[in-house]
């Protein structure tokens, strides 16, 4: 039995180099098992192609649900059950994790047409500083009187902080009375900045405008 299993094995190692690309195939099919073998161990937890879930380069630049609720009812000044509500149909509507926030406050006033100036921090974990931010902006529509906000701002998309500057249109009908929140959304260019407005004052009805966010205060709210 021996010697016929030997007989076998000498007559195929005789045959290999007589058969064209056969060598070659057994060499490339090993090289190609090998090379599998050490990209699969070397492959960072949660690749794609392992059973490790889906990797995600920019996880890292995401704010989590908890350190927007945490940042934002420090900023207002209210209680995360204030702020629950707002946040939730934020969350509803774009998910629960922005590529940035804004804290800043600003003064608005309107007779059928309004104005609104403001200024604040815009923070991205991509960025070791905050950057200054200014926004102002025209409005027109069905709206009376004046108000004082802190705002509380989350951004979607936002992947670099000089993408911040540009006009974000919106509707805006909301109530503004003392101690409420009121929250619009505005979009531009797959960016969208969901304000949220903690205030003193009182204004009432509905206007369609935009804010225009630049890095220098600008009289003129265009």
């Amino acid at each position: 039995m021996q010697r016929r299993d030997f007989i076998l094995t000498s007559l195929a190692t005789a045959a290999t180099p007589l058969i064209p690309g056969l060598a070659s195939a057994q060499d490339s099919a090993q090289a190609s098992s090998s090379m599998a073998s050490s990209s699969s161990m070397s492959a960072p937890p949660g690749s794609p192609g392992t059973d490790r879930g889906i990797y995600s380069p920019t996880n890292g630049q995401y704010y989590s649900r908890d350190e927007i609720v945490a940042a934002g009812s420090n900023f207002l000044g209210v209680t995360v059950e204030a702020l629950g509500g707002a946040l939730e149909k934020i969350f509803a509507d774009f998910g629960d994790h922005p590529t940035a926030y804004i804290a800043g406050e600003e003064a608005s006033a309107a007779l059928a047409i309004g104005v609104r100036y403001g200024k604040g921090n815009l923070f991205m974990k991509s960025q070791p500083t905050p950057t200054y931010i200014y926004w102002q902006g025209p409005s027109i529509g069905f709206d009376t009187g004046a108000n004082a906000s802190r705002v509380f701002t989350l951004a979607y998309n936002l992947k670099d902080p000089d993408m911040i500057w540009r006009r974000y249109p919106g509707v805006e009908g909301s109530a503004y009375f003392i101690g409420g929140l009121g929250v619009t959304y505005q979009r531009a260019e797959g960016i969208v900045l969901t304000p949220i407005r903690a205030g003193l004052g009182f204004r009432l009805g509905a206007n369609v405008g935009y804010m225009n966010v630049s890095k220098h205060r600008r009289i003129l709210p265009l």
